[in-house]
């Protein structure tokens, strides 16, 4: 049975014998030569040896890439153009610099979407306090780790088919009973029922969107977000921490007692810059730095540490809030080396989208960079954003700014 499935490559219209015989021959032709070109003395029929031995590699060479490209044609049928320019871009980009993002929402989301295009080395450590729409629902009644910001991470560091992407990042209608509901969010919880683990349900859902580089939970505890306000009040969920209208002092863990995942610490340990933000200061970025553990081997780590600053305000977290109160509470909840810089952004934001924002009592963010300075950190002021519907930072600017920082930091190490 065996004999049979190998003899039908030899079928007519496979296109690959041919190419094989041209092999062989090339094969023949170096073998014979070669025996020529060891036994004669030097003269002429040394140097007619050593061309066809020339020529017999040739036809080695035509008769192999010509196979290699028949089985492209097959399997990567759509493909086939862009495969060297692909197998170019993936052995340049596993040899890129090691990264590790901290945080959760879209904004990381936007610059892992950046950064993917620089090194295949990255490592998303995202929190797991969301408890809030479709990842909330699916918390309570699966008893399982919220899913959505890994979600949207896996998504931004996607190498696969755009339909592909889509269909993680599709959401139900109202008129369905899974309203609400992401397909990615729904998909990452039957495989972590499926295999009972989150981790590996997060790893096969990676596999399938062929991401470049890895996400991983901060801790796998089930852990909630508690709130403590200036009037003394607390708030337990993520996702009703900015319903309140005074203003936080300060967040913790409930457990406060959390395990870091072993992925997370040794991505910190080999990283060679580590990056806060963008994202929601008290929600997605401090919950990571509250797990234990995790601060102290960030603010350990030789690599260059660099906070985003957020562009708005948020309202109900950070309203009023200028870039050093954004660092400040960072320090505050865990260690004053955790930051070497911070990136500010300088640009003006069009009107037209500042009464959008204005609504929902949103605003920029003040760039007061020499009360950072004074702190001891230093700050890059850019114009980074993007500003199509909604005030983002713009991924290629920012992606590109954190590469050339790591590149001027190597340098200074030296």
């Amino acid at each position: 049975m065996q004999k049979r499935q190998f003899f039908k490559w030899l079928y007519p219209g496979m296109k690959i014998k041919r190419w094989i015989l041209i092999s062989f021959l090339g094969i023949f032709v170096v073998g014979g030569s070669s025996a020529v070109f060891l036994t004669q003395p030097y003269g002429i029929v040394k140097f007619l040896g050593l061309v066809v031995i020339c020529m017999g590699i040739i036809l080695i060479i035509l008769g192999i890439g010509n196979i290699i490209s028949s089985f492209i044609t097959i399997f990567l049928p759509q493909r086939e153009r862009e495969f060297i320019n692909i197998l170019y871009q993936k052995r340049l980009l596993e040899r890129g610099p090691r990264i590790v993002t901290v945080g959760g929402g879209t904004g990381l989301s936007v610059l892992l979407h950046g950064l993917k295009e620089y090194t295949n080395n990255i490592t998303a450590i995202v929190t797991v306090a969301d408890n809030g729409g479709s990842s909330g629902r699916l918390r309570e009644q699966f008893d399982v780790l919220p899913p959505g910001d890994i979600r949207n991470c896996l998504v931004a560091l996607a190498d696969a088919e755009p339909l592909m992407r889509d269909l993680f990042q599709f959401r139900f209608d109202k008129n369905s009973e899974f309203h609400g509901h992401n397909f990615g969010n729904i998909f990452i919880t039957a495989m972590t029922k499926l295999t009972g683990d989150f981790e590996v349900a997060i790893k096969e859902s990676s596999k399938i969107l062929a991401i470049r580089g890895q996400v991983v939970p901060s801790t796998l505890d089930n852990v909630s977000l508690v709130a403590e306000y200036q009037d003394g009040s607390r708030t337990e969920g993520e996702a009703q921490i900015p319903k309140k209208t005074s203003l936080i002092r300060r967040v913790y863990l409930r457990p406060q007692e959390t395990t870091p995942t072993k992925e997370a610490l040794r991505a910190i340990q080999d990283a060679e810059v580590i990056i806060f933000g963008p994202g929601s200061l008290y929600t997605s970025i401090i919950p990571n730095l509250l797990v234990k553990g995790i601060p102290e081997a960030i603010a350990n780590s030789p690599a260059l540490k660099i906070y985003v600053c957020n562009i708005m305000t948020q309202n109900g977290e950070t309203d009023g809030y200028s870039a050093f109160d954004h660092v400040e509470a960072i320090v505050k909840h865990t260690n004053p080396r955790i930051i070497d810089c911070c990136i500010v952004n300088v640009a003006r934001i069009p009107k037209s989208l500042l009464g959008k924002y204005e609504l929902e009592k949103s605003f920029p963010v003040l760039s007061d960079s020499r009360r950072i300075r004074e702190l001891g950190y230093r700050v890059i002021e850019e114009n980074l954003i993007s500003t199509r519907d909604f005030v983002r930072h713009d991924a290629d600017k920012l992606s590109k700014l954190i590469i050339n920082l790591l590149e001027s930091y190597k340098v200074a190490k030296k």
